[in-house]
C-alpha cells in the first residue's frame, strides 16, 4: 500500500505525468491504444460509444499480460516496442489504455511517439474533487505512486491511498468476475481504503471496471467508484472536430483494428463479452527478433 500527499517531494516524477500538450486533431485520425490484455478495451468502448466510427487500432499484449508484475525496465521496454509498432501503422495519437505503462514509462511513449500521448492518470486527476481518494491499481502502479503525485499536482491537500492488486487482472483475462475466491481478495484490498475513509475509490487499472459491480458490492453506497476512461475519452474527444453523430450504446468497430500478440482466437472471444460483438484479430510481434521479455 502507497500512502501519499501533495507535501511529498516528487515534481520531477509529477513532470513526466503530464498530459501532453493539447493538439488539435483532424476528425478522422487514427487513434492508437495499447494495453497488455483485454482491460484496454474499456477505455475502447467507451470512446466508439460516444464518437462512433472513429478511426482506432487497438493492441492486445496478450503475450506479457499482466504487465503489473513486471519490473519497471520490462514496462518501459513493453512501452517503447507499442508505441513505435503503433506509430508504425499509421497512428496519429497514443491512447494508453494501461496504467501501468502511464504510470512507468508515460516519458518513454511521448520520446518514441512524435504525436500527442493521452494517459489515463493524469486524465483523471484533473478531474479530482475530493480530499481522500483511493485508488485500486497493479502492484507496479500501486508501487510507484503515480496516482498520488499526478493528483498533488491537480490538487492541493489531497491524501491518496493507493492499493496493489495482483488477483484481479488474472481473474478477468480468466472471464472470472465474482468467485469467492476473488470476492475475499477484493476485501483484502478494500480494506485500508475504507479505514482511511476515502470519499473515491479509482479503479487504477483500465482491467477492473469489468469487476465494478462486485466492488459496488464490497464499499458503501456513499463512496464513489471512478472510471479513468471516462476523464480520458472526454480529453481524446477535446482534440478533435465536433461530431454530429449520435451516440451509440454500442460501440462501432467500423473503424477500428485489432490486433494482439498471442492467441487471437481467444482474445476476439474476450473481446466479444465486453464489446457486445466478436471482432476480428490479427495475431501480431511487437518484439524485435532475438527479444525474449
Amino acid at each position: 500500500m502507497t500512502l501519499s500527499s501533495s507535501t511529498d517531494p516528487l515534481h520531477h516524477s509529477v513532470q513526466r505525468l503530464s498530459t501532453a500538450e493539447l493538439h488539435a486533431l483532424r476528425a478522422n485520425a487514427c487513434l492508437g491504444l495499447f494495453d497488455s490484455g483485454l482491460g484496454g478495451l474499456t477505455v475502447l468502448r467507451r470512446l466508439l460509444s460516444r464518437r462512433p466510427g472513429q478511426p482506432c487500432l487497438y493492441v492486445g499484449d496478450t503475450a506479457r499480460v499482466p504487465y503489473g508484475s513486471r519490473s519497471r525496465n520490462e514496462i518501459r521496454t513493453i512501452a517503447s516496442e507499442a508505441v513505435s509498432w503503433l506509430r508504425s501503422q499509421g497512428a496519429e495519437a497514443i491512447v494508453m489504455a494501461c496504467n501501468t505503462t502511464n504510470a512507468l514509462a508515460l516519458d518513454v511513449a511521448q520520446a518514441e511517439a512524435g504525436v500527442p500521448v493521452l494517459g489515463l492518470i493524469d486524465a483523471v486527476a484533473r478531474q479530482v474533487a475530493w480530499d481522500r481518494v483511493g485508488v485500486l491499481a497493479t502492484p507496479a502502479t500501486a508501487a510507484s505512486g503515480a496516482y498520488g503525485q499526478a493528483f498533488a499536482n491537480h490538487r492541493s491537500g489531497v491524501k491518496v491511498v493507493e492499493m496493489g492488486c495482483p488477483e484481479f487482472v488474472p481473474a478477468v483475462e480468466r472471464h472470472e468476475l465474482d468467485s469467492p475466491s476473488l470476492r475475499e481478495s477484493a476485501r483484502t484490498y478494500l480494506a485500508p481504503l475504507l479505514e482511511a475513509r476515502v470519499e473515491a475509490i479509482v479503479m487504477g487499472c483500465s482491467h477492473y471496471p469489468l469487476l465494478e459491480p462486485l466492488l459496488k458490492d464490497l464499499v458503501p453506497p456513499d463512496v464513489l467508484l471512478i472510471d479513468p476512461a471516462e476523464a480520458l475519452v472526454s480529453l481524446v474527444l477535446s482534440m478533435l472536430p465536433a461530431d454530429q453523430r449520435p451516440l451509440s450504446l454500442k460501440p462501432d468497430l467500423s473503424g477500428c483494428r485489432l490486433v494482439a500478440t498471442s492467441d487471437p482466437e481467444a482474445f476476439a472471444r474476450g473481446a466479444g463479452r465486453w464489446l457486445g460483438c466478436e471482432p476480428e484479430v490479427e495475431l501480431i510481434s511487437l518484439q524485435s527478433e532475438g527479444q525474449g521479455l
